[in-house]
């Protein structure tokens, strides 16, 4: 993640006790909604077997780093994805600071849509495509997964657990750069296996 220099982690504050009062807020409504309860476990229990998220060990120190508060969105009509989690990276610490006010945005990769309409017209085929959990497929430094923690716990009484996100996450502001950027570092690093598709 491309931290600003003059935002140091240590800015960060405590992220932790945001995040556990999201987390019971969030029980509460998961055991009004059995629906939701079961699409968000298992949306999470997949992040855990996919090993886009992993859960921290006790023996490290689980006050550092930045707890991202999350939530879900219901969307009961869409076909592919009923529930959508979202992992709040805007949300404050005691500081005052929020991971995403440490992260650049980075610039805008794609062309204007002006050029790609204009090339789109060119040929007489088009395709498109959908790169499934696009940000997910994209694996973060090691050292970095401290900044992207979630709590959850399986129940409301369990106990809770911390994880840490190995993946790119949705919410984080530099997300949709990193993508875009992994493409085009993809396409450079392939050209010459793969020349056509480059």
């Amino acid at each position: 993640m491309p931290l600003k220099p003059e935002f140091p982690e240590t800015m960060l504050g405590n992220s932790k006790m945001i995040a556990s009062k999201r987390l019971d807020q969030l029980w509460t409504r998961l055991e009004r909604d059995p629906t939701m309860k079961a699409l968000y476990s298992d949306f999470l229990n997949e992040y855990e077997s996919l090993h886009h998220m992993e859960e921290v060990k006790e023996d490290t120190d689980l006050d550092k780093g930045y707890y991202l508060p999350h939530h879900g969105i219901l969307r009961p009509d869409n076909k592919t994805t009923k529930l959508r989690v979202v992992f709040n990276a805007s949300s404050k610490t005691s500081s005052g600071y929020s991971l995403n006010d440490l992260l650049y945005k980075g610039g805008v990769l794609q062309e204007d849509l002006f050029s790609i309409l204009i090339r789109f017209r060119k040929h007489i085929y088009a395709f498109t495509a959908d790169i499934k959990q696009m940000f997910r497929m994209i694996e973060l430094n090691e050292s970095q997964t401290r900044l992207q923690k979630i709590l959850w716990k399986n129940s409301k009484s369990s106990p809770i657990k911390v994880y840490e996100l190995r993946t790119v996450t949705y919410g984080t502001a530099s997300a949709p750069y990193l993508a875009t950027k992994v493409l085009q570092q993809l396409a450079l690093d392939e050209e010459k296996n793969f020349p056509l598709a480059s």
